[in-house]
Parts: C-alpha cells; structure tokens; sequence
C-alpha cells in the first residue's frame, strides 16, 4: 500500500505503470486519475488545504479498510495539496487483485470515501471571488452503498 500526499504534480501514466509492473499473481489492476475542472469555464484555480499527518493517517484507514474489504494485492493513492489550475491531475488511485471485480470495487470504495471523508478542504478561485467548496449530498448518500 502506497500514500502520497504531495504537492508535486505527478504522472498518472508513469504512476500506473510503476504500480502494474510491481504486481505479481494479480489479474487486474484498475486505475481513477481525477483532474481539475472549470465547470462555470471561470476557475482560476483551486486551492487545497490539509493537516499534515492526520491527512495521511485518514488515506491510510481508508485503503485498509478497501485491503480488509476485497482481496487485493495493493493499493496506490496520491492527492495533491496547494495551488492547482484546471486541467491539473488533482489525485489518482489504482488497486490490484487477482480479479477486476474485486479491483473494481476497491477503486470505487476508495473513491466515494475519498471524496467524502478524506480531511481535504478546497477552495475555488474565479475572477473576483473566494469561495470553500461545500460537500454534496451526493457524495454523502454514495456512502450508504457501502454500509
């Protein structure tokens, strides 16, 4: 298991690749690159804040919680912190098992808890305005699925 937390643009591609080849026994590897999007086509960038340590330690519960869950062989997430544009690669996760259900479930997982759950704030930057970025009900009710 693999945690980044970084400020540091990374390449997803090189990421995955690095992550695929480290891979012995297992049958699928699936992967989820998120970038930075400018929806209102006004962003000027998004800033994301963390607490050091306690970040890490939350992406650390959450893949073993999806190592507990599915039998996967590995588990790689990387989130960015800082002053990100649109278009940025913003964060990526990528999980290994034996087969791609179980993959592709971890990946999900590890997707709805991140974007919920994970102690990351944001901040969206236009032209003239600041504003935090709320959570969505969305993403709390993506949740229940796992319960």
């Amino acid at each position: 298991m693999k945690i980044l937390v970084q400020d540091a643009a990374f390449d997803a591609g090189a990421e995955l690749n690095d992550f695929t080849k480290a891979q012995s026994n297992m049958g699928a590897v699936v992967s989820f690159t998120g970038i930075v999007r400018d929806l209102d086509a006004g962003l000027k960038q998004i800033d994301i804040e963390h607490y050091p340590g306690m970040t890490e330690r939350a992406l650390e519960k959450i893949a073993s919680d999806a190592m507990g869950r599915w039998n996967l062989g590995d588990v790689l997430v990387i989130h960015r912190f800082g002053a990100l544009k649109p278009e940025d690669v913003i964060m990526m996760v990528a999980t290994a098992s034996k087969h791609r259900k179980d993959a592709f479930e971890a990946a999900d997982f590890l997707m709805d808890f991140l974007k919920s759950r994970a102690p990351f704030w944001k901040k969206e930057q236009t032209g003239a305005a600041q504003d935090w970025v709320n959570s969505k009900q969305e993403d709390e009710d993506a949740l229940t699925r796992w319960e």
